[in-house]
């Protein structure tokens, strides 16, 4: 008789010793379902609906074509970054009505990935200001959309108002080796942050 201990059941490889909460956080939109997606390497878990006229004045469809579901609890993905470190993702909601949930994601989490979309760039202040109120330190990604506008990472910087120590990439959330890299900035800063040596 199989073992539930037997390779067909380990949840992660052997060798991992540790795991880290991450959140990948952005504004209604961002594409934070799409990365956690991308990069999950076990089946993710979505808490999708569909929009309804119900959201009608209360969420933001400027600059979304074809955006038809919205994340209404959390993301849920896995990702194993080195052969001793696994990310667990929680990708959060991006409506404002969800930020006392979101606020419950804070818990345990060592830090956050904040995806935003410069057809909709004011968007992400609420959100920064969200992470920064909590203290839980964060990397921004820019997430290129198709026929988004381009600008430089300095000009999107000072429009943002990040300190210059925040890291601040780019990525493509469809793209499974963008994102992975955006991650890897977020875990590069996290190691600095927290003087973690045994993160990575």
């Amino acid at each position: 008789m199989d073992s539930v201990l037997s390779s067909d059941h380990v949840f992660v490889p052997a060798t991992v010793t540790r795991t880290v909460k991450i959140l990948v956080g952005g504004h209604f939109g961002a594409g934070k379902t799409t990365l956690v997606g991308s990069v999950s390497e076990i089946k993710p878990l979505r808490t999708e609906e569909t929009i309804t006229q119900a959201s009608s004045g209360i969420d933001d469809l400027r600059g979304l074509p074809g955006k038809t579901k919205t994340t209404v609890a959390f993301d849920f993905g896995r990702r194993t970054l080195t052969p001793l470190l696994a990310l667990c993702l929680f990708g959060t909601p991006g409506q404002t009505r969800f930020t006392p949930f979101v606020e419950h994601l804070f818990r345990g989490a060592l830090g956050a990935l904040i995806l935003v979309d410069t057809r909709r760039l004011e968007d992400a202040d609420q959100v920064l200001a969200m992470f920064e109120e909590a203290g839980l330190p964060f990397a921004v990604a820019v997430n290129e959309f198709e026929g988004a506008p381009h600008y430089p990472l300095h000009e999107i910087r000072r429009a943002l108002d990040l300190e210059d120590d925040v890291v601040l990439t780019t990525c493509d959330a469809r793209d499974e080796v963008s994102s992975i890299h955006a991650l890897i900035a977020l875990v590069n800063y996290l190691h600095r942050f927290r003087r973690l040596e045994h993160l990575l």
